[in-house]
């Protein structure tokens, strides 16, 4: 048996010939050409004076060459992933923040990246790729002259993904995670699901968000696994990309799900031809309704997992049968150790409060943030705790609750409400396929609630019968003063639903 290899403490395969890296029409890259890929890109990166302790950002489109960027120069230096998306003024702004070296693009790529990068004196460097070579395989090409930089690797305290809090309602915080808070990360997700080298993972999340780079690329390498790279998410090609690439399982947010499940029907042949032996929802809450329609159609365990960037993505997850899930939780701790704190005081607590997490997955704090370190982290009995921001509970069985995040808790006039409870009642209404509450500002009372629905396809409702509906399910101060049907709810760029800011975009206010 050959030797196993790692990647800063991730374990890739004991079979360098296992296939690693899959895309749509191409051949797979194997470990051992990912192995061999990844030294050639520590040299390059080291020629082109790029350090261990030195930040490089990586903008470049969903696909096995992000995937494998992400992977090698990982192990070279601090990443940053961006979205191919931002505007000018966005990448002057992170890549300044960042304070990052160098740049990866295209090897054609005029965009806005590069015009920031070249404001900040940045090292560019393109990324080049054959569709005849194995997918993910590259080299990059960059300035001459440069002196090379130290053949030092970083270790496993160093900087190895450095990403940006949304900043809905804030300046984004800088969240640097360290090679071991990865490593964990990755090891914590593949037990959960019981990853292992037969299990391929069809990735359709963004690989500029941390469920993508650790949830399907880092978790299936570790097991030595492999992953399929789609493009971008595409609801109408993904039972294609699922013919195609033939998975066990897949991962996206709640919202990806409701769209594939509205295809579903006239794929059925796909679904039976192509059995999954699971799928996982995580970064956003899935509402019963969606569960139990996933889990209706597809025929497999669905995974509902709890995660954040500070987390390195995963806190806790729902089992595998025949251990016990239960639709409306986000599961057992798989990871970080998870309790429930007072919302204003440094103190663990039962029943409803903060979730907060302590583990080796958790980053050791903002950067540059002092003043948001002291409101995020406590300590108690040598433990130094983290406040997510979420408020939950924990039942009997250790399993978690989620409320809602803290900052989107509805107050109308002191009366707090959940919007993942409103959400939970409109969707049971037959003719509605996506729901979203809000707040909308009110001069009495402070705040009002608001929701926007998307109709099931072929199904008729007015906001006055949902309304109807909604009252005869829940106290009167709960039900919606506004529903509005409208045909696509505003995502945010990873494909979470946002409700901050939702009632200044739908024109409320």
């Amino acid at each position: 048996m050959p030797t196993p290899t790692t990647m800063n403490g991730l374990l890739l395969s004991a079979d360098p010939t296992a296939r690693a890296i899959g895309a749509p029409g191409r051949a797979w890259l194997d470990f051992a050409g990912l192995c061999g890929l990844s030294a050639r890109i520590i040299r390059q990166l080291r020629e082109f004076g790029i350090a261990a302790s030195d930040r490089v950002a990586i903008v470049l489109p969903n696909g096995p060459e992000m995937a494998t960027a992400f992977v090698t120069i990982v192990q070279a230096a601090a990443t940053a992933p961006l979205n191919p998306a931002y505007r000018l003024e966005e990448y002057a702004f992170y890549l300044g923040d960042l304070r990052a070296k160098a740049l990866v693009v295209p090897e054609d790529y005029t965009g806005p990246a590069l015009a920031a990068a070249k404001l900040l004196n940045m090292v560019i460097l393109r990324l080049h790729f054959n569709l005849q070579d194995p997918a993910g395989t590259f080299w990059l090409t960059g300035p001459e002259g440069i002196a090379p930089a130290p053949a030092d690797l970083p270790d496993a305290k160093a900087t190895a993904l450095i990403l940006h809090t949304s900043g809905t309602t804030s300046r984004p915080k800088i969240v640097p995670l360290r090679q071991h808070n990865l490593a964990a990360s990755a090891q914590h997700i593949a037990k959960s699901i019981v990853l292992t080298p037969a299990d391929c993972c069809l990735n359709v999340m963004p690989l500029f968000h941390i469920h993508g780079l650790v949830a399907a690329v880092a978790a299936s390498l570790s097991a030595g696994g492999s992953v399929w790279c789609a493009p971008v998410f595409n609801a109408h090609k993904f039972f294609g990309w699922m013919q195609e690439a033939r998975p066990s399982w897949y991962t996206a947010v709640p919202t990806m799900h409701q769209t594939i499940l509205m295809r579903a029907a006239r794929n059925r042949d796909v679904i039976d031809a192509h059995p999954l032996r699971f799928l996982r929802s995580s970064s956003a809450s899935l509402p019963a309704q969606v569960f139990a329609e996933l889990q209706s159609t597809f025929g497999v365990p669905v995974i509902e997992a709890y995660g954040m960037t500070e987390a390195a993505h995963q806190i806790t997850s729902n089992p595998l049968p025949p251990r016990l899930q239960k639709p409306g939780s986000v599961g057992l701790a798989a990871g970080p150790l998870v309790r429930i704190a007072h919302e204003t005081d440094n103190r663990l607590v039962d029943g409803i409060g903060e979730v907060v997490i302590a583990g080796p997955n958790v980053t050791a704090g903002y950067e540059g943030d002092p003043e948001a370190n002291s409101k995020s982290y406590f300590e108690i009995d040598g433990l130094r705790w983290f406040r997510t921001g979420d408020q939950g509970s924990m039942d009997d069985e250790g399993y978690l609750r989620l409320t809602g995040r803290l900052k989107e808790i509805i107050n109308r006039g002191g009366e707090k409400v959940s919007p993942l409870e409103v959400d939970g009642v409109l969707l049971d209404h037959p003719a509605v396929q996506q729901a979203v509450t809000f707040a909308i500002p009110h001069p009495k009372l402070g705040e009002k609630i608001a929701a926007a629905v998307v109709l099931r396809e072929g199904h008729d409702a007015t906001e006055a019968e949902i309304r109807v509906f909604a009252a005869k399910r829940m106290v009167s101060f709960k039900v919606p003063c506004r529903i509005l049907i409208v045909d696509d709810i505003p995502k945010g760029a990873t494909g979470k639903l946002q409700r901050i800011g939702l009632a200044q975009k739908l024109g409320l206010v």
